[in-house]
């Protein structure tokens, strides 16, 4: 299994409410955390990390043994097909990049913010087309004080410019002054999304992120 850094591991394992210290296996954690509200005001009752045959999933408080037998003694490779989870790529960076700053801090309250940023719960950064009008943006996912997540998103008029990066390197500079971690997590099949994280320097290690839907 590929090395984890080890604020990585703290940021998680707060947010998942416990870890998975073996090599290999799959630990079941129970947590209230899975009852309670994240970034967003939404539920998330399963989350959790996955490495090859090594997992860790965080599940509401009782709903432990439910889960194991659903899984049925599976590999951790099995988990997403077994409990109908959500797969995404899970990367990191620790350092902050070296570029020239892009965008403008604004609230997500803002007006000029459109609706998929305002849920989120720090400033959100935007960079404006020729007309003044939003043209692209990044959203932080601030789960704990051990990491924030970073979410982007771009105008199909101002896509191919390099945009989406700078924002995200501005982003990730921020995240990194205020937490240890800076975290990005996409779907396996949104090749554009890998793109952007492989360019702003959120390398691929083969760490996925699973989840249910949020409710």
């Amino acid at each position: 299994m590929m090395h984890l850094p080890d604020p990585v591991r703290r940021h998680l394992t707060v947010w998942f409410g416990g870890w998975n210290n073996a090599d290999y296996g799959i630990e079941i954690v129970e947590s209230e955390h899975r009852l309670q509200p994240g970034w967003d005001g939404k539920v998330l009752p399963v989350v959790g990390l996955r490495h090859g045959d090594w997992a860790v999933l965080s599940v509401a408080p009782g709903r432990g043994d439910a889960v194991r037998a659903a899984l049925g003694g599976g590999h951790a490779t099995d988990i997403a097909g077994a409990l109908a989870l959500m797969t995404a790529a899970f990367r990191w960076r620790l350092d902050a990049p070296v570029s020239a700053d892009a965008g403008e801090w604004i609230s997500p309250d803002d007006e000029r913010v459109p609706s998929w940023l305002k849920p989120f719960n720090g400033d959100v950064l935007i960079a404006w087309d020729d007309d003044g009008l939003y043209g692209a943006g990044v959203g932080r996912k601030m789960h704990n004080e051990g990491g924030h997540e970073i979410s982007v998103g771009t105008e199909p008029a101002l896509r191919g410019r390099g945009i989406a990066q700078r924002l995200v390197e501005t982003a990730t500079r921020r995240i990194l002054q205020e937490a240890p971690v800076a975290t990005y997590i996409h779907l396996l099949e949104n090749v554009a999304s890998a793109k952007v994280a492989e360019r702003a320097g959120f390398v691929d290690g083969g760490w996925r992120y699973i989840a249910t839907p949020e409710i």
